[in-house]
């Protein structure tokens, strides 16, 4: 296992406070919502985003957190954190050009650990679809509380509604009046398909349009 720095972005107070109540949430879900897909319908709407600041939030109380960078086509993570020094990535491992443990590296932040998402590959789909892929999350849960994976969006590729077959909930970000309800749904329908449970939507990048405390 390597060693990277990450930035960690700033947060205000009510951006700290959304986070503190969207990981009560998610404890709520119950102890064996370990790993959670995290999608979106179209980019942009502050789906990675969202995965960091919660797996800070987690890590807060303790809890031992992996992010995996599952979007194989067009990755913001390490560009978000300001990552260097990446080597190998989840694509290379699926290929099975890296062993697990050169491609899962420790942060400057305790208790998190990131798997970024490696080269574009011609078959991302297929690759997370690999037997391969679910064994590897399967066993991750044994040295994890929590497993967040970062996946495209849902309206775009196939690709989330896979990797939500493979895990134990799927949570929907939504930026606020970005898309129509009809689009909403359409996203929901998808991961219903897989079967795995749709543990709540994240409603995204809401204007504050007062001064009370609690707008």
């Amino acid at each position: 296992m390597g060693k990277i720095t990450i930035r960690v972005p700033n947060k205000d107070f009510f951006v700290n406070e959304a986070n503190k109540s969207l990981r009560t949430n998610l404890g709520f879900c119950g102890k064996d919502k370990k790993v959670i897909t995290f999608t979106s319908y179209s980019p942009g709407e502050g789906k990675s985003t969202t995965v960091i600041n919660l797996a800070l939030s987690l890590t807060d109380i303790h809890q031992k957190v992996l992010i995996i960078d599952a979007d194989l086509r067009k990755s913001s993570l390490m560009h978000k954190l300001k990552a260097v020094g990446i080597e190998k990535g989840l694509s290379h491992y699926l290929s099975r050009q890296a062993r697990v443990e050169d491609v899962i590296y420790e942060t400057n932040v305790k208790n998190l650990d990131m798997m970024f998402s490696g080269p574009f590959p011609p078959n991302p789909a297929e690759l997370l679809g690999s037997q391969l892929f679910g064994m590897t999350v399967t066993s991750l849960k044994e040295y994890y509380d929590y497993i967040l994976i970062d996946t495209p969006p849902i309206g775009s590729v196939i690709d989330a509604a896979v990797v939500a077959e493979k895990s134990d909930g799927a949570i929907i970000v939504i930026e606020s009046g970005a898309i129509s309800h009809k689009l909403e749904q359409e996203s929901i329908k998808q991961l219903e398909k897989t079967g795995c449970p749709i543990l709540g939507v994240i409603l995204n990048k809401v204007k504050n349009i007062g001064k009370a405390y609690y707008d």
